[in-house]
């Protein structure tokens, strides 16, 4: 382990909302930890990502995702999207738009870091949190050893796609097809001839299922009955899926997806599944067998794959030892703060999980750590 190094703010995460939060720090007069310009007695920052190379959860998705299917991207501040064709697959677009906003902002992400741990420091309840990480590689074998940060305070950006979700179902581990998640999609043609399974009520597994039964044959099954909503996923519906999670995180509660609170709007690739007959839901299934799975009246159905398109959780797991997870999984919020633990702020996370409320979750959670910077006194205890 390295000696530790001091800073002021340490930003985990370089997604849209780490990567906000970054661009206020710098706006704000913070210097990257280590930089050898600017004013010596600046504040400092570092941004940790594990990622090998900038784009966030970009970079990882498949390639038919493209900007005019995605659920809405938002400029990042400071520095618009240029000109974007809407044919053009996401994952050759955002990844590059990120990696330009931060060469232009010089915000000397360090990466691929992977954050191990987020723990107290002592028993001041204002003195320092410590950040560990552990040792890694990156694409070309360089090592990277294993470091810890004294910071004064923490923005967690760390998103939820390192954590796609898997139900537990009876006999999963017996089938004998394939099994993934969108996590892990790549492309339709993989299924070309196949039956394939999609499990899921959300926009993905819709988005999916639209595009794998031009090549397959599909069969879409949810826990519950889906409940369509006539109107367009409009500003209004935003706005109200967020006050929804936004009581749900306010409580400690885990934030929930947008559909459990909106329920399902009704979308071009929607529109175009239902148009060809394949938008046809069937209650889930009761068990896997090693062939297929067994559906809800008993009776069997051969199967080649199951697509699990059944959401993420926050990647919070580093964040264990501050205690500050709820038993139902969740962690109270307070604007932008971890209620128990004022000196984390999360961003990207409940409310702000979509790129327009990164973005100003990212403003919050600087404006806070800089009053409590500026006032060197205690920060708010709930």
């Amino acid at each position: 382990m390295s000696t530790p190094e001091t800073v002021d703010v340490v930003v985990i995460g370089a997604g849209q909302a780490g990567l906000s939060a970054a661009y206020h720090l710098h706006r704000r007069g913070f210097v990257p930890l280590g930089a050898t310009e600017g004013p010596t007695a600046a504040r400092t920052f570092v941004v940790l990502d594990a990622n090998d190379a900038p784009g966030g959860a970009w970079q990882h998705r498949w390639r038919s995702l493209t900007m005019s299917t995605v659920n809405g991207i938002y400029d990042l501040p400071g520095m618009p999207k240029p000109e974007l064709d809407p044919a053009s697959p996401s994952v050759d677009v955002i990844p590059p738009y990120f990696a330009a906003f931060e060469q232009r902002f010089a915000l000397a992400v360090r990466r691929p870091v992977q954050v191990r741990a987020v723990r107290r420091e002592d028993d001041d309840p204002h003195g320092r949190l410590l950040v560990e990480t552990a040792a890694s590689a990156d694409s070309s074998g360089a090592d990277s050893p294993a470091a810890v940060f004294r910071a004064r305070a923490v923005v967690n950006a760390t998103g939820t796609w390192t954590k796609p979700f898997w139900p537990a179902y009876p006999g999963r581990e017996r089938f004998a097809g394939r099994q993934l998640h969108v996590a892990d999609y790549v492309s339709a043609d993989e299924f070309r001839g196949q039956r394939v399974v999609v499990v899921g009520a959300g926009i993905s597994a819709i988005q999916l299922l639209e595009e794998i039964s031009r090549v397959a044959e599909t069969v879409w099954m949810t826990r519950r009955e889906p409940e369509w909503v006539e109107d367009d996923f409009d500003t209004a519906a935003r706005v109200e899926a967020i006050k929804g999670v936004e009581e749900r995180v306010r409580q400690g509660l885990p934030p929930g997806s947008v559909i459990s609170v909106t329920g399902m709007h009704w979308t071009p690739w929607a529109r175009a599944a239902e148009a060809r007959g394949v938008l046809v839901r069937q209650p889930m299934f009761r068990r896997i067998e090693e062939h297929g799975v067994v559906l809800a009246d008993g009776s069997f159905l051969p199967v080649d794959a199951i697509l699990w398109a059944t959401g993420f959780r926050a990647a919070l797991d580093h964040l264990a030892p501050l205690g500050i997870r709820l038993p139902g999984g969740g962690i109270r919020i307070d604007g932008t703060r971890a209620a128990d633990e004022p000196r984390v702020h999360l961003i990207g996370y409940g409310p702000s999980a979509s790129t327009v409320g990164a973005n100003r979750a990212g403003r919050a959670a600087v404006l806070a750590i800089l009053a409590d910077l500026d006032a060197a006194v205690p920060v708010p205890q709930h």
